[in-house]
């Protein structure tokens, strides 16, 4: 991967750990940092990367190792979830919903970029969020078929729940 590439992927993950956090202010508040310093971190133009501390702590407020999974994956890792059990009541059908709601996004934004024969900068910036919220979806989706193979199975379909 070329440095620019690693850059931009790097650059994306900030911003999306930012938006988890709640953006620039609560960032800035949870970091202890200046808002125009989280703005810069936020800034896809803007050369300047966020701090192992600063992630830390943003990942740590939100719960998503949001920039540490890329970096991961970067290297060629992934990252493993040690709750996985705890998140036993995942739903298969509602992760595979969000997952092929996110794809279907994502290919109707790919093909209104591509309609001119030239996907700009800032076109590719957002399909990149969106293929890193896929990658999170997907990963929810994987954990949940993980959790019931682990299970042995699992009936799927509607459910009758009784109002009271």
């Amino acid at each position: 991967m070329s440095s620019d590439a690693w850059f931009h992927r790097v650059k994306s993950a900030q911003r999306d750990l930012i938006k988890l956090v709640g953006g620039i202010e609560r960032a800035a508040q949870i970091s202890s940092m200046s808002k125009s310093q989280i703005g810069r971190f936020n800034n896809t133009a803007d050369t300047e990367l966020m701090s192992v501390s600063v992630v830390y702590a943003l990942e740590a407020d939100c719960g998503v190792p949001v920039v540490t999974n890329a970096m991961a994956e970067l290297s060629g890792r992934r990252l493993s979830d040690p709750d996985a059990d705890r998140e036993a009541d995942i739903c298969v059908q509602r992760a595979k919903a969000d997952l092929v709601k996110k794809l279907g996004e994502l290919l109707s934004r790919s093909a209104d970029a591509a309609a001119d024969g030239f996907i700009s900068v800032a076109e590719a910036r957002q399909l990149m969020g969106l293929s890193s919220d896929i990658d999170q979806i997907n990963s929810r989706f994987r954990q949940s078929l993980a959790i019931v193979a682990s299970r042995g199975g699992e009936h799927v379909g509607l459910k009758l729940v009784k109002g009271e």
